[in-house]
């Protein structure tokens, strides 16, 4: 056997426990054929083989998005500007600045996810007269987490509110004194109005969500991500909004592999729905890259409790067992996988209490099933979800939200929100992600830095002691592969698995936990495929894809915000009241540069504001 693929003079971690370790790999035909020694790989090097030398780098397995909003994400990536990781609110209002002055007329600027406000050396939100001085004309739209949303005063006048228009069932138009909308929109309790909003803008025309999807995936490849579960979402209908990836996996461009679940869309409507796609979709239809993957992870409006802890837990309808049995109760029979949004542990004992009652009727029998999220879950409740052989898929929203659970809940609560540990020691299986786009970045660094460090975005310990950095990238690798019945197939490097890896601009079992948040691929693997390539590979990877529109906020800012130096990826802010950061911030809102270019200036006077 020649191999097509060749990796040496590497440190490979390969999540494989019979073969933890490796300095090179060959692969064949899209999977792993050798893992070992130099000379091991090199014995199947033929005349038609490529051969890379990883020069030392730490290489892992392709990173595996067990709840990733991939499929409604992609549609939109080349509309959204991104906040994740910018250091304060001057360099995200300058941004906000500069997207809006490049926007043409009707489109919007939309900030959607990824970001809060404690990530922020200011430690708040821009204000809606920021906004207004930033895009006095251009429709902005900024969603915070999913409990608010700011729309500058262009964007309220193309939304249509007035004073005349009503709150809707669950949310709130805030209003001034005079009754006029100020532009704020609130949550109260669930997402809806933050989701009908945000659909009011213009959409991509197909050309250009083409385009969109591709950008997103080539920056995610550029963290590592090989593999992710879609978990559907709010105004993802099924099958129109999958065309563009059903078209890219058809032009054989996908480079990141894609279980899709089916999320229902019509409230009252949802057994109908299931009813309709079993009949014509196949369970895991498709091939490696793209295949379906059961349902969820909305089965019934009535048991979503969505996760905003700046509002009190919602107490789900009494109709909801009532809803959700028969939707349960039918995927059971036709033996199709689901998962199920749930992030209180009062929602997931009542949901429990309904899938027990189906399990006696007709037996799970090692039907896939899990929950999402799952922050509050208790062990009693642990033991439940083993019992009836489910998983538990985690996601780092307490990274995003740590700081308002601990304000309602307390911080021994934080301590254990997720439980991984717990459902780690009971054999539950456990996939990690991030439930990006719309909450949490989607960066799979800012999540494997939450899990090891313990600590919020914003620098806040929930614990002191976080998970083991192999345990957490078990989590990201060979523990999400359960999710999409995928196992045994990818998560490890090891023979006979598919062959996705990334080497790292770091070696994440070694650097300081800070540095953890920066880290990304140098080169990343799909299929025995070069999908992405920089610094000393660059030469080896496909050439980037024309950004379209050319307005388009990542031809700008293609992604997750990246420190220009060592030092700014160094920098951390305290809440000490020394002035330092007004200082910083109005030096470099004179000079129109990133408060951060200033931080080692301060910080030369021995202010503790900015430690490097």
């Amino acid at each position: 056997m020649n191999a097509d693929l060749i990796l040496f003079n590497g440190q490979f971690h390969t999540v494989d426990r019979e073969n933890p370790r490796a300095s090179a790999v060959a692969i064949s035909e899209g999977r792993f054929v050798a893992v070992g020694t130099d000379a091991e790989a090199m014995a199947l090097r033929g005349s038609g083989t490529q051969v890379i030398d990883l020069k030392g780098r730490c290489v892992i397995p392709g990173l595996n998005d067990s709840h990733l909003h991939l499929i409604r994400g992609g549609l939109n990536y080349n509309l959204e500007l991104r906040w994740e990781g910018v250091p304060s609110v001057v360099d995200a209002l300058r941004m906000l600045k500069e997207q809006a002055d490049r926007t043409p007329t009707p489109q919007w600027v939309r900030v959607v996810g990824g970001w809060n406000e404690f990530q922020f050396a200011e430690k708040r939100m821009p204000t809606l007269e920021e906004l207004n001085q930033a895009a006095p004309d251009t429709p902005v739209f900024v969603l915070h987490l999913y409990d608010r949303a700011l729309l500058n005063r262009a964007a309220l006048r193309v939304a249509g509110y007035t004073r005349n228009t009503p709150n809707p069932p669950g949310g709130e138009i805030v209003r001034d004194a005079n009754g006029e909308p100020t532009g704020m929109l609130v949550a109260r309790p669930n997402a809806m109005i933050l989701y009908s909003t945000l659909a009011k803008g213009p959409k991509l025309p197909l050309e250009y969500q083409v385009n969109s999807t591709r950008q997103f995936m080539r920056e995610l490849n550029r963290l590592g991500l090989t593999s992710a579960i879609d978990a559907g979402g709010g105004f993802q209908n099924y099958p129109d909004d999958y065309q563009v990836i059903e078209q890219l996996a058809k032009d054989q461009q996908l480079t990141i592999r894609i279980a899709y679940n089916l999320f229902t869309q019509k409230p009252k409507e949802e057994l109908t729905d299931f009813k309709n796609w079993t009949s014509s979709v196949t369970l895991h239809q498709g091939d490696d890259y793209l295949r379906h993957n059961g349902a969820g992870e909305m089965l019934v409006f009535s048991a979503a409790d969505f996760e905003d802890f700046l509002e009190p837990r919602p107490d789900l309808p009494q109709t909801m067992e009532d809803e959700l049995e028969p939707v349960v109760r039918h995927l059971v029979e036709q033996r199709w996988p689901f998962r199920l949004h749930a992030t209180y542990n009062e929602s997931i004992s009542r949901m429990l209490d309904v899938f027990e009652k189906v399990n006696r009727d007709i037996p799970f029998n090692g039907l896939p099933w899990f929950f999402d999220h799952a922050e509050t879950i208790t062990p009693q409740n642990i033991e439940r979800v083993r019992a009836l052989g489910g998983g538990i898929a985690i996601q780092d929203r307490m990274a995003f939200q740590g700081e308002y659970f601990v304000e309602r809940y307390g911080a021994k609560a934080a301590e254990a929100t997720p439980p991984i540990k717990r459902m780690l020691a009971e054999g539950v299986p456990v996939g990690a992600g991030t439930d990006a786009t719309r909450v949490s970045s989607y960066n799979p660094w800012t999540s494997l830095y939450w899990m090891v460090s313990g600590r919020t975005v914003g620098g806040l310990e929930l614990h002191a002691e976080g998970l083991s950095r192999q345990t957490a990238l078990e989590l990201f690798t060979h523990g999400s592969a359960w999710f999409s019945s995928e196992q045994g197939k990818k998560g490890m490097i090891k023979v006979g698995q598919l062959a996705d890896v990334a080497a790292l601009s770091a070696d994440f079992f070694s650097v300081d936990e800070e540095a953890i948040k920066w880290i990304e691929s140098v080169l990343t693997v799909v299929g025995g495929k070069v999908v992405y390539a920089a610094g000393d590979f660059e030469k080896l990877g496909p050439a980037s894809v024309p950004v379209l529109p050319d307005w388009s906020p990542v031809v700008k800012v293609p992604g997750h915000w990246r420190p220009t130096s060592p030092m700014q990826a160094q920098v951390h802010h305290c809440s000490g009241p020394c002035g330092v950061h007004a200082h910083s911030h109005e030096k470099a809102r004179l000079s129109n540069a990133p408060v951060s270019d200033f931080a080692g200036f301060w910080g030369a006077f021995g202010c503790s504001c900015f430690a490097f």
